[in-house]
């Protein structure tokens, strides 16, 4: 198993999908880095020769922000702006959705699950005044 960026890629598939399983890299920087070592995108991972995958290490170690580094800067951005009280900021502090999705229907994955409240929804037997 091919490791680079300190991850094992997975041999059995393309190289330019097995690359994606490194953090910080999506289907076109894939592309874009695979055409800059020029390497064949189609081959799969178990196929390359060292010396390729010694190319391919060096371009992204060099060239490319991923994996750790980019994991604590993505952290580090977030901080500062908790930390400087911007309304992005405040939104994060809050676990809310911070780029102006609706929160009275859905964002259940930032809120979490539902909390049940007492007094909620349709009372039986009681009319409206």
């Amino acid at each position: 198993m091919p490791r680079v960026a300190g991850v094992d890629i997975p041999r059995n598939k393309q190289i330019w999908v097995a690359l994606q399983y490194i953090y910080g890299i999506g289907p076109t920087l894939s592309q874009k880095i695979l055409a800059e070592v020029g390497i064949d995108a189609t081959t799969k991972a178990d196929n390359l020769t060292e010396d390729e995958v010694n190319r391919l290490r060096e371009t992204i170690d060099h060239g490319y922000l991923v994996e750790g580094d980019l994991r604590k800067e993505v952290n580090f951005n977030v901080k500062r702006l908790i930390e400087i009280g911007s309304y992005r900021g405040l939104r994060h502090r809050y676990g809310l959705p911070s780029r102006g999705q609706r929160t009275r229907t859905n964002a259940r994955a930032r809120r979490g699950t539902r909390k049940t409240v007492a007094g909620r929804g349709k009372r039986r037997g009681v009319a409206k005044k």
